[in-house]
Protein backbone atom coordinates (compact mmCIF):
# COMPACT_ATOMS: atom_id res chain seq x y z
CA UNK A 1 0.00 0.00 0.00
CA UNK A 2 2.58 2.79 0.91
CA UNK A 3 4.54 1.47 -2.67
CA UNK A 4 1.48 2.06 -4.59
CA UNK A 5 0.53 5.03 -2.65
CA UNK A 6 4.03 6.43 -3.50
CA UNK A 7 4.10 5.53 -7.45
CA UNK A 8 0.81 7.52 -7.94
CA UNK A 9 1.88 10.48 -5.66
CA UNK A 10 4.84 11.15 -7.87
CA UNK A 11 2.73 10.40 -11.31
CA UNK A 12 0.63 13.20 -9.42
CA UNK A 13 3.57 15.63 -9.62
CA UNK A 14 2.92 15.65 -13.60
CA UNK A 15 -0.49 16.50 -13.54
CA UNK A 16 -1.45 19.98 -13.64
CA UNK A 17 -2.31 21.36 -10.58
CA UNK A 18 -5.10 23.39 -11.08
CA UNK A 19 -8.24 23.33 -13.54
CA UNK A 20 -7.32 25.07 -16.19
CA UNK A 21 -5.22 24.70 -19.84
CA UNK A 22 -1.44 25.51 -18.85
CA UNK A 23 -1.76 25.42 -15.74
CA UNK A 24 1.77 24.48 -13.92
CA UNK A 25 2.13 21.15 -12.66
CA UNK A 26 4.72 20.40 -9.09
CA UNK A 27 7.90 20.42 -11.54
CA UNK A 28 7.49 23.94 -12.78
CA UNK A 29 8.37 24.81 -9.12
CA UNK A 30 10.89 22.31 -7.60
CA UNK A 31 10.21 23.83 -4.60
CA UNK A 32 6.72 22.21 -4.38
CA UNK A 33 8.34 19.17 -6.49
CA UNK A 34 11.24 18.46 -4.33
CA UNK A 35 9.62 20.38 -0.71
CA UNK A 36 6.19 18.57 -0.76
CA UNK A 37 5.91 15.65 -3.50
CA UNK A 38 9.13 14.15 -3.36
CA UNK A 39 9.56 14.29 0.64
CA UNK A 40 6.06 11.87 0.74
CA UNK A 41 8.12 9.48 -2.28
CA UNK A 42 11.56 9.84 0.01
CA UNK A 43 9.58 9.39 3.35
CA UNK A 44 8.31 5.99 1.55
CA UNK A 45 11.55 4.79 0.20
CA UNK A 46 13.00 4.94 3.92
CA UNK A 47 9.79 3.58 5.51
CA UNK A 48 10.22 0.45 2.71
CA UNK A 49 13.64 0.27 3.30
CA UNK A 50 13.78 0.13 7.21
CA UNK A 51 11.51 -2.92 6.97
CA UNK A 52 13.07 -4.61 4.30
CA UNK A 53 16.09 -5.08 7.39
CA UNK A 54 16.66 -7.09 10.24
CA UNK A 55 17.27 -4.25 12.54
CA UNK A 56 16.39 -1.46 12.58
CA UNK A 57 18.90 1.66 11.05
CA UNK A 58 19.69 5.02 12.53
CA UNK A 59 21.31 7.97 11.51
CA UNK A 60 22.45 10.49 13.93
CA UNK A 61 20.25 8.85 16.57
CA UNK A 62 16.87 8.63 14.66
CA UNK A 63 14.83 5.62 13.08
CA UNK A 64 14.69 6.09 9.59
CA UNK A 65 11.38 4.28 9.50
CA UNK A 66 10.04 7.12 12.11
CA UNK A 67 11.50 9.87 9.99
CA UNK A 68 10.10 7.98 6.49
CA UNK A 69 6.64 8.40 8.62
CA UNK A 70 7.06 11.97 9.38
CA UNK A 71 7.82 12.85 5.73
CA UNK A 72 4.54 10.92 4.47
CA UNK A 73 2.68 13.21 7.24
CA UNK A 74 4.20 16.43 6.75
CA UNK A 75 3.25 15.68 2.95
CA UNK A 76 -0.31 14.94 3.47
CA UNK A 77 -0.65 17.87 5.33
CA UNK A 78 0.49 20.29 3.16
CA UNK A 79 -1.64 18.91 0.06
CA UNK A 80 -4.02 18.85 2.35
CA UNK A 81 -3.77 22.78 3.25
CA UNK A 82 -3.07 23.97 -0.22
CA UNK A 83 -6.30 22.90 -1.60
CA UNK A 84 -7.75 24.26 1.26
CA UNK A 85 -5.99 27.96 0.20
CA UNK A 86 -6.70 27.93 -3.39
CA UNK A 87 -9.83 29.89 -2.49
CA UNK A 88 -11.75 30.39 -6.26
CA UNK A 89 -9.58 28.52 -8.04
CA UNK A 90 -10.28 24.64 -9.23
CA UNK A 91 -7.65 21.86 -7.99
CA UNK A 92 -6.54 20.27 -10.70
CA UNK A 93 -5.30 16.52 -11.21
CA UNK A 94 -1.71 17.15 -9.50
CA UNK A 95 -3.86 18.17 -6.40
CA UNK A 96 -6.47 16.29 -6.79
CA UNK A 97 -5.17 13.10 -6.95
CA UNK A 98 -1.89 14.26 -5.09
CA UNK A 99 -4.08 14.70 -1.96
CA UNK A 100 -5.46 11.46 -2.26
CA UNK A 101 -2.27 9.16 -2.41
CA UNK A 102 -0.56 11.35 0.26
CA UNK A 103 -3.28 10.45 2.64
CA UNK A 104 -3.03 7.06 1.75
CA UNK A 105 0.49 6.98 2.17
CA UNK A 106 0.66 8.53 5.46
CA UNK A 107 -2.38 6.29 6.77
CA UNK A 108 -0.52 2.83 5.80
CA UNK A 109 2.99 4.55 7.18
CA UNK A 110 1.56 5.50 10.70
CA UNK A 111 -1.14 2.16 10.69
CA UNK A 112 1.99 -0.18 10.03
CA UNK A 113 3.79 -0.10 13.81
CA UNK A 114 0.27 -0.32 15.05
CA UNK A 115 -1.71 -3.03 13.01
CA UNK A 116 0.29 -6.31 14.37
CA UNK A 117 -0.52 -7.64 10.88
CA UNK A 118 1.96 -4.97 9.07
CA UNK A 119 4.55 -5.11 11.99
CA UNK A 120 5.69 -8.25 10.15
CA UNK A 121 9.37 -7.56 8.60
CA UNK A 122 9.49 -7.54 4.67
CA UNK A 123 12.33 -10.14 4.82
CA UNK A 124 12.41 -12.91 7.12
CA UNK A 125 15.72 -13.34 9.89
CA UNK A 126 18.47 -14.32 7.76
CA UNK A 127 19.66 -18.06 8.22
CA UNK A 128 23.15 -17.95 10.12
CA UNK A 129 26.11 -19.62 8.44
CA UNK A 130 27.50 -22.78 9.99
CA UNK A 131 30.56 -22.30 12.43
CA UNK A 132 33.55 -23.97 11.04
CA UNK A 133 35.31 -27.18 13.08
CA UNK A 134 38.22 -26.65 14.84
CA UNK A 135 41.54 -27.46 12.81
CA UNK A 136 39.96 -25.93 9.70
CA UNK A 137 37.29 -28.66 9.48
CA UNK A 138 33.69 -27.72 8.00
CA UNK A 139 30.94 -29.28 9.44
CA UNK A 140 28.47 -31.62 7.10
CA UNK A 141 25.16 -29.60 6.51
CA UNK A 142 22.72 -29.94 9.05
CA UNK A 143 25.08 -30.46 11.58
CA UNK A 144 27.10 -26.85 12.47
CA UNK A 145 27.16 -25.86 15.63
CA UNK A 146 24.00 -24.76 16.60
CA UNK A 147 22.15 -24.56 13.01
CA UNK A 148 18.38 -23.64 12.20
CA UNK A 149 17.02 -26.97 11.27
CA UNK A 150 19.38 -29.38 13.15
CA UNK A 151 18.82 -31.59 15.90
CA UNK A 152 20.61 -30.31 19.00
CA UNK A 153 20.87 -31.53 22.99
CA UNK A 154 19.57 -29.38 25.58
CA UNK A 155 22.24 -28.00 27.97
CA UNK A 156 24.00 -30.54 29.95
CA UNK A 157 22.11 -33.90 28.06
CA UNK A 158 24.48 -36.33 26.81
CA UNK A 159 24.09 -38.22 23.13
CA UNK A 160 20.58 -40.10 23.18
CA UNK A 161 19.23 -38.83 26.13
CA UNK A 162 16.56 -36.44 26.04
CA UNK A 163 16.78 -34.80 29.02
CA UNK A 164 15.88 -31.18 30.80
CA UNK A 165 17.94 -27.50 31.16
CA UNK A 166 20.81 -28.72 33.29
CA UNK A 167 19.57 -32.20 33.80
CA UNK A 168 21.49 -34.67 35.22
CA UNK A 169 22.70 -37.90 33.36
CA UNK A 170 20.85 -40.85 34.18
CA UNK A 171 22.31 -43.34 36.58
CA UNK A 172 23.80 -46.75 35.38
CA UNK A 173 24.74 -45.73 31.69
CA UNK A 174 28.11 -45.84 30.94
CA UNK A 175 29.59 -42.31 30.11
CA UNK A 176 32.78 -42.28 27.41
CA UNK A 177 34.27 -39.26 29.26
CA UNK A 178 34.61 -40.98 32.94
CA UNK A 179 36.88 -42.94 31.39
CA UNK A 180 39.25 -40.12 30.14
CA UNK A 181 38.94 -37.57 32.79
CA UNK A 182 37.55 -38.49 35.92
CA UNK A 183 38.35 -35.36 38.10
CA UNK A 184 36.13 -33.50 35.29
CA UNK A 185 33.55 -35.53 36.01
CA UNK A 186 34.40 -35.09 39.92
CA UNK A 187 34.05 -31.27 38.98
CA UNK A 188 30.89 -31.42 37.81
CA UNK A 189 28.88 -32.79 39.91
CA UNK A 190 28.25 -29.65 42.06
CA UNK A 191 25.01 -29.21 39.65
CA UNK A 192 25.16 -27.92 35.84
CA UNK A 193 27.30 -29.39 32.84
CA UNK A 194 31.29 -28.41 32.92
CA UNK A 195 32.23 -25.92 30.68
CA UNK A 196 34.23 -28.09 28.11
CA UNK A 197 30.86 -29.72 27.95
CA UNK A 198 29.12 -26.42 26.07
CA UNK A 199 28.49 -26.69 22.58
CA UNK A 200 27.91 -23.53 20.78
CA UNK A 201 24.56 -23.16 19.40
CA UNK A 202 22.65 -20.87 17.39
CA UNK A 203 19.03 -18.92 18.79
CA UNK A 204 16.86 -16.41 18.71
CA UNK A 205 15.21 -13.87 21.45
CA UNK A 206 11.32 -13.60 21.65
CA UNK A 207 11.87 -10.13 23.05
CA UNK A 208 14.20 -7.48 22.29
CA UNK A 209 16.48 -8.22 25.35
CA UNK A 210 20.09 -6.12 26.63
CA UNK A 211 23.35 -7.81 25.67
CA UNK A 212 25.63 -6.97 28.92
CA UNK A 213 29.51 -6.73 28.75
CA UNK A 214 31.69 -9.58 29.78
CA UNK A 215 33.53 -7.40 32.12
CA UNK A 216 30.13 -6.89 34.17
CA UNK A 217 29.42 -3.76 33.17
CA UNK A 218 25.31 -2.46 33.77
CA UNK A 219 25.58 -0.85 30.46
CA UNK A 220 24.29 -2.71 27.71
CA UNK A 221 26.33 -3.18 24.86
CA UNK A 222 24.02 -4.33 22.78
CA UNK A 223 20.29 -5.02 22.28
CA UNK A 224 19.28 -8.61 20.58
CA UNK A 225 16.00 -8.05 18.27
CA UNK A 226 13.56 -10.62 17.62
CA UNK A 227 13.65 -12.42 14.46
CA UNK A 228 17.62 -12.59 14.23
CA UNK A 229 19.61 -15.47 15.10
CA UNK A 230 22.56 -15.16 17.33
CA UNK A 231 25.23 -17.38 18.36
CA UNK A 232 25.59 -18.31 22.15
CA UNK A 233 29.55 -19.38 22.33
CA UNK A 234 29.64 -19.85 26.17
CA UNK A 235 27.53 -20.86 29.41
CA UNK A 236 27.82 -17.90 32.01
CA UNK A 237 25.88 -18.91 35.29
CA UNK A 238 22.01 -18.81 34.00
CA UNK A 239 22.83 -16.96 31.43
CA UNK A 240 25.15 -16.92 28.11
CA UNK A 241 27.55 -15.68 26.49
CA UNK A 242 26.50 -14.36 22.43
CA UNK A 243 27.88 -13.34 19.71
CA UNK A 244 26.03 -10.58 17.76
CA UNK A 245 26.33 -10.75 13.79
CA UNK A 246 29.38 -7.64 13.62
CA UNK A 247 31.52 -9.90 16.18
CA UNK A 248 30.32 -7.81 19.46
CA UNK A 249 30.48 -10.31 22.57
CA UNK A 250 28.09 -9.90 25.67
CA UNK A 251 26.60 -11.82 28.67
CA UNK A 252 22.72 -12.29 27.97
CA UNK A 253 21.18 -12.74 31.19
CA UNK A 254 17.74 -13.13 30.74
CA UNK A 255 17.55 -16.48 28.57
CA UNK A 256 13.74 -17.42 29.07
CA UNK A 257 12.04 -18.54 26.08
CA UNK A 258 14.85 -18.31 23.61
CA UNK A 259 14.65 -20.45 20.73
CA UNK A 260 17.27 -22.40 19.44
CA UNK A 261 17.76 -23.35 16.15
Amino acid sequence: MVIGAAVVLFIASFLDLLSYDGAPNAWDSLGNAFGVYMVGVIGAALIVFSRSQPQPRKVVGLDLGQFGVAATVFTAWNMFWTIIDLGQADAGAGLVLGLIASLVLAGGAVASPLVPALKAPLVGAPRPQAVQSPYGGQPQPGQGYGYPGAQQQPFGAHPGQPQGYGAQPQTGQPDPAQAHAPQAQQGSQGGGAPAGDFTPFWFAVPVARPLYGEDGSPSPIAELAPGTWYLAVEQRGPGLVAQTQDGRRGVLQDTTGIQRG
